[in-house]
């Protein structure tokens, strides 16, 4: 039986321009093109760099396969997915689907705003080719399982983020395509959708079905995929067992996040970067940095920020604790109102939390800048791995006994009452 996707050398070009133009009237932009052969054959460069998204990428998917596709950002896991489903075309290669398509990508694509979430359901299925009766056969199913029913006649541009992903992994899981796409919009949703939408993936998989499943929850990567692929600046850099791949690549990232400045790491062509992270590590009392941390001590978490421009809205950090492959604790600065004010060049913010009592062991920081709010969150920066630390074993209190990464992720503190 033929793959129900190939992709044979697939590669994507962007031409980059590094200088930033003033408005132009129509005489002007003509002037401009007319001069620019002139200019090419005296040898004037172009301002424009190039840069390979992909290159020469290939692999095969069988049907009712689910294959897992990892990397970090910008390595052109989101260009081969839009390559993929249509939305833009490859320079080089080709990429073969012998099936119907949905495909989230990420949130506030795929619907119309201005249209409530029961009209999108019936846009959405007739863009995959659907009757009118074949979409109202699974109408009852798709809204029970985005437990949206008090919102379906509301426009969906009033929707939360959290909301909207509801909605459009429903709508792509039950209206029966193909092929179906996902690409790392699970992590907008509560950890209860994201259980259930790993089962609907599963099955889906299992009535036959092929997902391709973009994430960075490597976890999750393990127990859905049999297979997975590393990218890596474009490239395929390893194919195979899902568990051997995620293996590989953490052990990379643990690497890479004590090598590379914060800095010089790629970062996806989706983020806006008005801001970025310079530098983000635990700081002592002193302000000096440690990669070895006690968990009964408060941490303090200092990110260095620096803008391009003053940015007048308010800016939210989120941080989480990774232990890979689990998320452990997650801190969200809008949690507590306090939102940034970020002024063009250096801005330094800490975050300080109290003593956690994390088990021995190594992990590492991811931390996002974005605009807050109830529609599409825009992140103007994201970095997985911005620091990696480690923790010494714990001393349980007055016990004189460690507890162990295999044994708890965290103690707490706690009294027994006996003989009541």
């Amino acid at each position: 039986m033929r793959p129900i996707i190939e992709v044979k050398n697939l590669s994507k070009l962007y031409r980059i321009s590094h200088t930033r133009k003033p408005y132009h009237t129509l005489r002007e932009d003509l002037i401009e093109a007319a001069k620019t052969p002139i200019r090419f054959l005296r040898g004037h460069r172009s301002d424009k760099e190039e840069f390979w998204a992909l290159k020469n990428v290939s692999f095969d998917v069988k049907q009712g396969e689910v294959l897992g596709i990892i990397g970090k950002n910008g390595a052109g896991k989101s260009t081969l997915l839009k390559i993929i489903s249509r939305i833009t075309d490859p320079t080089k290669g080709s990429a073969i689907l012998r099936g119907r398509v949905a495909s989230l990508l990420e949130v506030g694509t795929g619907f119309h705003p201005e249209l409530t979430g029961r009209e999108n359901i019936y846009l959405n299925g007739a863009l995959l080719g659907m009757s009118r009766q074949e979409i109202a056969r699974k109408f009852d199913e798709i809204v029970a399982f985005s437990e949206i029913e008090k919102f379906l006649d509301t426009p969906v541009k009033f929707y939360s983020s959290g909301m909207y992903v509801r909605l459009a992994f429903a709508v792509a899981a039950h209206l029966e395509p193909e092929i179906l796409i996902v690409d790392e919009v699970l992590a907008v949703g509560d950890a209860s959708f994201q259980k259930k939408s790993l089962g609907k993936m599963s099955s889906v998989a299992k009535e036959g079905r092929t997902v391709l499943f973009v994430s960075h929850n490597m976890d999750a990567v393990k127990k859905l995929c049999r297979r997975a692929i590393l990218l890596d600046n474009g490239g395929v850099k390893k194919i195979g067992n899902s568990s051997q791949v995620v293996d590989f690549y953490l052990s990379k990232v643990k690497e890479d996040a004590v090598r590379i400045p914060l800095a010089e790491r790629a970062r996806d062509k989706d983020l806006s970067l008005e801001a970025r992270f310079t530098d983000v590590s635990l700081v002592t009392d002193k302000g000096e940095k440690q990669q070895v941390v006690d968990s009964t001590r408060p941490l303090t978490v200092r990110f260095t920020i620096d803008a391009r421009e003053d940015i007048e809205k308010p800016v939210a950090i989120h941080l989480v604790f990774y232990l890979s492959p689990w998320i452990v604790l997650r801190f969200h600065s809008e949690h507590r109102e306090k939102y940034l004010k970020l002024k063009k060049g250096k801005n330094v913010v800490e975050c300080r939390i109290h003593p956690t009592f994390l088990t021995g062991g190594d992990y590492q920081l991811g931390c996002s800048l974005l605009y807050p709010g109830r529609e599409k969150l825009r992140h103007i920066d994201y970095i997985p791995d911005a620091y990696v630390f480690t923790v010494k074993d714990l001393e349980i209190p007055n016990s004189g006994e460690f507890l162990k990464q295999n044994d708890a992720l965290y103690f707490v503190e706690h009294n027994w009452e006996v003989g009541l």
